[in-house]
């Protein structure tokens, strides 16, 4: 599949067929990914293929309390989790959001499972000293998780990029035994999509690239 196409199809994959990835196809996949960039060519990337059903039950509430709140937020108009507008949603209305059990399960019983994690004592985070939250330190790790969805979208496989152990990363690390300077920086469930899909909507260029300055004239 050439390039382009690759780029322009590969979708947020969120439920799956029961059709194992074989193993053969998820080492391939790594076996490419891992030639994204990183800071220093340091990869500090860490993949734990989950395969314990065990530690996969434990997930479930995990992504059940954080989609809840998320939920909680969209629906009183918020951008959820946000660092720069203060939510108003309180926990009375996270516990009242009606999440289906089979949203988290959709995630957790995926074929494959990979939790990516990132050596935080190899990334150059330029934006530590920011009174903000850090953002720069991903340039060091999602290249590398977006090339795994990539190629898998051209094995014929999908996926998608989340985030939902974040909140919970104490917990997560004390489940799969991982060291402290690593952090927890995304779930991939992947497997055949129950639909393939090729048309993705975009917002057009001209409404995020501007020239000379932010508020400059719109690329076209």
């Amino acid at each position: 599949m050439e390039l382009y196409e690759v780029m322009r199809t590969t979708f947020a994959a969120r439920q799956f067929t029961p059709e194992e990835v074989p193993n053969d196809v998820l080492a391939r996949i790594l076996d490419n990914a891992r030639f994204a960039p990183s800071g220093g060519n340091r990869q500090g990337w860490r993949v734990i293929v989950i395969r314990d059903q065990a530690k996969r039950e434990t997930l479930v509430p995990i992504v059940t309390s954080v989609m809840s709140r998320y939920r909680a937020q969209v629906n009183a108009g918020e951008n959820p989790f946000n660092t720069i507008n203060p939510s108003q949603v309180t926990q009375a209305d996270i516990d009242n959001v009606d999440l289906p059990p089979s949203y988290a399960r959709q995630f957790v019983d995926a074929p494959v499972l990979l939790l990516i994690l990132v050596d935080l004592s190899v990334v150059a985070s330029m934006d530590s000293e920011l009174a903000r939250v850090g953002v720069v330190s991903g340039g060091s790790i999602y290249p590398f998780a977006w090339n795994i969805l990539l190629a898998a979208r051209r094995e014929g496989y999908g996926g998608t990029l989340t985030t939902f152990l974040a909140p919970f990363e104490a917990d997560v690390k004390k489940l799969f035994n991982i060291p402290e300077r690593y952090a927890v920086s995304a779930l991939l469930p992947i497997g055949k999509p129950v639909k393939q899909l090729t048309k993705l909507r975009r917002n057009p260029v001209s409404s995020f690239a501007t020239i000379d300055s932010f508020d400059g004239e719109s690329f076209r």
